[in-house]
């Protein structure tokens, strides 16, 4: 049974615990269903600290907005739970928080700025997992309406937003059977959304969810293998946004091995070569023809809390790890230094 670094005991060095979440206003969104994908964090931010509550710990939680770095100069917090993943409607500018919590010297959890960076650029990320020989589907960075898609790619083709997570902009129809179709698609999205797009060669076959947790002395890597309840499309299994609203869209089982063990060796590599700290969690879809792992998806800071309809809290528990052991875990790393 794996076993987290850390101790109840050695949070009482922790005199204050800021939850830092992100400040959601409906204007800084270019569409309904990417306000939605981030109006449920300060619920979510809410959740945490009544957890750290229960370990006896003094908590707050205070909003991503421009008084930020006022309140936490004034709060003085042993440590900031970065739960920040937007700021006004953009996911690139989630930077700032380390920044300025680097600047006040105040620790704090999860990606530092560079990991940030990495994690919120799809372009940047399959690059680099390319690099460090981590199976990544052929794609296209495209930056403007009109372009075409390179034919070698080959079909079918699933279109993304280089920025953003939430499977904002993948709809249940994001799976293009034809270029004509997809390049439809990319015109669409960066017409609506305004930032460039990645064109990916879709992968058919198991799509499995990958947590990858540090606890301070080890990089723990659990798994879960998504069962759809119906082909999303009618044709394909993949997750879409509206798979989020649906609580029996699929559920998970565990992985077996050798293809465990396989991913877990690309799952470390992809985190520390992408620079994540703390926690992350990978999209990987595996190639029925030849059993290969292709990662599709990074996801530093992936969504955090007890709640079970979190992927990575799923997960964990499909393997045993409960929420508030990760919780104890991830806050012993710091009490140290406080």
């Amino acid at each position: 049974m794996t076993k987290f670094k850390g101790t109840k005991e050695s949070l009482k060095n922790l005199k204050l615990v800021v939850v830092a979440y992100s400040y959601i206003e409906r204007e800084d969104f270019p569409t309904k269903a990417s306000y939605d994908a981030e109006i449920e964090v300060e619920d979510r931010a809410e959740e945490v600290v009544e957890e750290i509550k229960k370990l006896g710990v003094e908590v707050k939680a205070i909003p991503g907005n421009q008084y930020f770095l006022t309140n936490i100069l004034v709060d003085k917090p042993d440590l900031i739970v970065n739960l920040v993943d937007t700021l006004r409607g953009e996911d690139m500018l989630q930077t700032s928080v380390p920044a300025a919590l680097e600047l006040s010297n105040i620790p704090y959890t999860g990606a530092q700025m560079e990991g940030m960076v990495i994690g919120n650029n799809r372009n940047l990320t399959k690059r680099l997992l390319m690099a460090y020989d981590i199976p990544t589907p052929y794609f296209q960075f495209i930056r403007r309406a009109g372009v075409g898609i390179d034919k070698n790619l080959g079909v079918p083709l699933i279109v993304k937003l280089n920025e953003g997570g939430g499977s904002v902009g993948i709809d249940n129809h994001a799976v293009k059977e034809t270029v004509k179709d997809a390049e439809h698609k990319v015109d669409s999205l960066i017409g609506t959304y305004k930032m460039p797009v990645i064109v990916e060669k879709f992968i058919d076959g198991p799509e499995i969810t990958v947590v990858v947790f540090d606890d301070g002395s080890k990089k723990h890597v659990f798994m879960g293998e998504k069962i759809f309840r119906k082909k999303t499309d009618g044709k394909h299994y993949f997750t879409s946004h509206e798979s989020y609203d649906d609580e029996n869209a699929y559920k998970y089982k565990k992985v077996d091995e050798p293809l465990n063990s396989k991913i877990s060796v690309l799952s470390v590599r992809a985190f520390r070569g992408l620079l994540h700290r703390d926690y992350a969690k990978f999209d990987v879809r595996v190639e029925e023809a030849s059993g290969t792992p292709f990662f599709t998806d990074s996801n530093p800071n992936t969504a955090f809390g007890p709640d079970m309809g979190l992927p990575m809290t799923e997960v964990m528990a499909l393997n045993g790890i409960s929420f508030q052991d990760t919780l104890i875990s991830l806050l012993s790393k710091y009490a140290g230094q406080s």
